[in-house]
């Protein structure tokens, strides 16, 4: 993948428009992530001043709870895709004004975060559904005060292997894009500006009881954004195929469907800026504050 280019397997029209259609809710799956990225918080020693959860609808609301009462002293910034998943946070998140814990949190704000605001952003389960990740990336990176972290989470290539074989055998399109490799993102993280990115993987096994359910999970958690994807809706008896190929190919001895999820965890740092030097430099305001600052202190 170059920089500055989407993925070259999504149509960034089918993500634009699963942002507007998306189920209002966190997923199982992403609240089990968020769980996972939860656990490692415990290595990061910073308290932030002000901290953004991005996506925090789709994200994790269990999760964003759980970190609002440990950044409860700390000011919160929500940015959402759309406006109604602006909303639903908003009625999700606010607290009643009776209630005792909400006279003692920090603001919670709706809205992006401005530029060199924040010293954390958590972005969970958002990256691979970009049409435009360099983007993303750099929109994280410009939200993020000099020493701020991102920690953030998404799906890699391994995701749904089974029901990739299971099209491949039926002569069928892809059943999805394909997804970007941890090594990758890594890279995109140094190219965007950021330092000492650390990444890892995991893969989680899920299993069903029926084909239905299966196609159910993968209907709450997104849509196949592949431009060589079946170019109109399919019927009953495509469905029904379907689901006895799932049958055939995924049972497993216990009587059970099993798909496998590929989650790519990321963590990395906004390094100080670096000022190329010449016979004559332009450098803003807010690069010389940075740099002015002094050396970042140990983590």
């Amino acid at each position: 993948m170059t920089p500055s280019q989407r993925p070259p397997t999504l149509d960034p029209l089918a993500v634009s428009r699963w942002q507007r259609t998306a189920p209002l809710a966190s997923p199982w799956l992403h609240e089990e992530v968020a769980s996972r990225m939860l656990d490692r918080l415990q290595w990061i020693k910073l308290q932030p001043e002000a901290w953004a959860h991005w996506g925090a609808l789709r994200g994790g609301l269990l999760a964003h709870e759980k970190l609002a009462r440990l950044y409860q002293k700390s000011t919160c910034f929500v940015a959402e895709a759309q406006e109604i998943r602006t909303q639903y946070a908003i009625k999700n998140i606010v607290k009643p004004w009776w209630k005792p814990l909400q006279w003692r949190a920090a603001s919670t704000r709706f809205e992006a975060p401005p530029a060199a605001s924040v010293d954390m952003l958590w972005a969970n389960m958002a990256l691979h559904e970009s049409a435009d990740p360099q983007a993303l990336l750099a929109a994280w990176h410009q939200a993020l005060k000099v020493d701020g972290f991102l920690m953030f989470s998404c799906l890699g290539p391994d995701t749904a292997r089974e029901l990739r074989e299971v099209y491949a055998q039926l002569g069928w399109p892809p059943a999805g894009h394909e997804l970007t490799d941890m090594h990758d993102w890594g890279d995109m993280l140094v190219q965007t500006g950021f330092a000492e990115p650390v990444m890892d993987m995991e893969r989680i096994t899920l299993t069903y009881e029926t084909p239905a359910r299966l196609l159910q999970e993968l209907a709450e958690l997104g849509r196949n954004f592949h431009p060589a994807r079946f170019p109109a809706l399919r019927g009953r008896h495509w469905k029904a195929r379907l689901e006895q190929a799932l049958a055939a190919q995924l049972t497993g001895p216990d009587g059970r469907l099993s798909l496998t999820y590929e989650v790519i965890y990321g963590h990395a740092l906004k390094a100080p800026p670096k000022i190329k030097v010449s016979a004559l430099s332009a450098v803003s305001v807010a690069d010389m504050r940075s740099m002015l600052q002094g050396q970042r202190p140990p983590a």
